[in-house]
């Protein structure tokens, strides 16, 4: 299975700064030297035209050219830099390029993305672009272009189980019929000013495993019932872990690993294709944070196994 990385992902901050951003490169290490599945391939970097499907010409252009607002990087929370742009474009361009080899495969990731706080016009929440928005815009024209009227247009679904609502993306998509998006996450949590997406499944604080589950089982039959997608984009964030700094969900490693066999399977069985990112996670132990996200790679190559082996 291909997943997508570079070394720009690991942006330099200053000291002190509460952004994880050794969990990348800690991922790497961990998925070359145990997984043999995994597949590491080098994230490209999104083009300005990629990004316009879903961003403002005058936004990218600021954050390329480091004329972007102090108040705007102040709302991401990354100061600009070369890097902090190079970044953002290879965390968006990573999602994309999996999500080309997902559509070929069934199942490809980004070590990376998922950066769902992202408007056309502005950041939020460490997202800088919007790599979901912008990646199912980019599938849906690929698809439009290869198969022309002979075809209905791609439906994309996302499928955003990081803990935090993916507001960036849910505006962006809110006019349009093509692009569903789902979301659970924490009730009290950031951003505490929601937008509403298609299917939003707000958790109380503490939820564990068990009723997690439950409200996620219920999700999908309520997403099949609704809209039925030709691709899928899974935001497979570590941060509902029990462990996490900023989630102030109650799940096991026992209770995400379930979460991410749920959407593995409910993809594979209707024989959709699917990209998945890793979005947040703020293990008060790095290394939690870490085995999380090993954890859902490890399962991700057995599906992308059966996938193969069916054909």
């Amino acid at each position: 299975m291909q997943a997508f990385y570079c070394d720009q992902f690991v942006l330099p901050l200053p000291e002190g700064h509460r952004f994880p951003m050794a969990k990348y490169r800690m991922l790497r290490d961990v998925l070359a030297s145990e997984i043999p599945d995994i597949t590491l391939m080098q994230a490209p970097a999104a083009t300005d035209g990629e990004l316009a499907y879903a961003h403002t010409p005058a936004y990218i252009a600021a954050i390329t050219d480091g004329t972007v607002e102090p108040a705007v990087t102040r709302e991401i929370g990354f100061p600009w830099s070369p890097a902090m742009a190079e970044r953002a474009r290879r965390s968006v361009g990573a999602t994309i390029a999996a999500a080309r080899v997902a559509m070929a495969e069934g199942l490809a990731a980004n070590l990376a993305g998922g950066t769902h706080h992202a408007y056309a016009d502005k950041g939020g929440g460490f997202c800088v672009f919007n790599d979901v928005a912008v990646s199912a815009r980019v599938m849906q024209a690929e698809w439009g272009r290869r198969y022309g009227a002979s075809r209905p247009a791609l439906q994309v679904a996302v499928i955003d189980l990081d803990v935090h609502q993916g507001n960036g993306t849910a505006h962006i998509f809110r006019n349009d019929t093509s692009v569903f998006t789902l979301s659970l996450h924490g009730d009290k949590n950031f951003p505490f000013r929601k937008e509403a997406g298609d299917l939003d499944v707000p958790l109380p604080d503490g939820c564990a495993d068990a009723e997690y589950l439950v409200a996620l089982d219920g999700a999908l039959a309520e997403l099949e019932a609704r809209f039925m997608p030709g691709f899928v984009i899974y935001l497979a964030g570590a941060d509902p872990y029990e462990g996490d700094r900023l989630g102030r969900l109650k799940l096991s490693y026992d209770g995400l690993m379930a979460r991410d066999r749920m959407v593995f399977d409910w993809c594979f069985a209707r024989r959709i294709p699917a990209v998945f990112v890793m979005a947040g996670g703020y293990g008060h132990r790095i290394e939690e944070t870490v085995q999380a996200q090993r954890n859902t790679y490890q399962l991700a190559s057995q599906v992308w196994r059966d996938w193969q082996n069916r054909g």
